[in-house]
């Protein structure tokens, strides 16, 4: 009867097709989380592995500081040179590319700097800071921070503590409905903005795309093994492996924002 009992609570708690003992955890940035990427793909991971992962979506700094205290067995982030990094430091292993989109810069619609039509990206962030118009950043050491910030040194202007600059510690997708409110410039990753509930009510258009110094490059690596030996490396190496496989990389081509656009495209070598 006991016995019985026991099965009956297992059940419940462990409904068919999820595994009670095979759980990892991927710390990963909030664009895979806000745009619906990682509830799109996980269940066809874990229905293909039996192996059911735990995302904590944060910005990319955060992610790669839980993966180095190995509070996490796999990390799903996008600021390359970061993450090589940390790799090239021991605190991670295998790591492989997955997939890109692009960064945009939003603002409004009327473009107070003139930043439409600029010759280059870096041109484009020195007519914001000249014209002293309004700029929301994420200031949350995310991929996107960090992108952005490579972006005013490429521009020769270092725009902390100016009266335009507002650093909000925010998501991305709160991060667009700040930068609304004041009518300010941002960047964004393409996948946020198009993937984002109310994008329609934002008072926000993309002002400056295109360029290469714009692309978004995304990367999986394991928490190395031999720094924390209770990190579920196999069970990581797995996920690492059906990403960047056929059947992975097809899923990520097919999952579409609410319009029908796609989000992400593929490129693990």
């Amino acid at each position: 009867m006991r016995l019985l009992q026991w099965f009956l609570v297992l059940s419940f708690l462990f409904p068919p097709g999820v595994s009670a003992a095979v759980r990892i955890r991927c710390a990963s940035t909030t664009s895979t989380q806000n745009s619906g990427l990682l509830d799109y793909l996980l269940p066809l991971f874990e229905r293909e592995s039996g192996i059911h992962v735990d995302v904590v979506a944060v910005g990319t700094g955060a992610a790669l500081e839980i993966g180095k205290r190995g509070d996490a067995d796999v990390v799903l982030v996008h600021a390359k040179d970061l993450e090589l990094k940390a790799l090239k430091a021991g605190f991670f292993v295998k790591r492989r590319d997955v997939m890109y989109n692009d960064f945009v810069i939003l603002g409004p619609p009327a473009d107070p700097a003139g930043i439409r039509g600029a010759a280059t990206v870096p041109k484009a962030f020195r007519l914001i800071a000249a014209k002293g118009a309004p700029f929301v950043s994420r200031g949350d050491r995310s991929g996107t921070h960090h992108r952005e910030l490579f972006l005013w040194k490429k521009a020769g202007i270092s725009p902390k503590g100016r009266p335009w600059y507002m650093e909000v510690g925010q998501g991305m997708a709160k991060t667009l409905r700040i930068a609304s409110e004041k009518q300010a410039y941002t960047l964004s990753d393409r996948g946020t903005w198009l993937a984002v509930s109310d994008r329609d009510r934002l008072a926000l258009s993309i002002l400056y795309e295109g360029s290469p110094l714009l692309r978004n490059q995304y990367g999986v690596m394991a928490v190395n093994p031999a720094k924390h030996p209770h990190v579920k490396y196999p069970e990581a190496m797995k996920l690492i492996r059906w990403l960047t496989s056929p059947a992975g990389q097809k899923a990520i081509a097919a999952f579409k924002g609410p319009g029908g656009q796609q989000l992400f495209f593929p490129d693990a070598r």
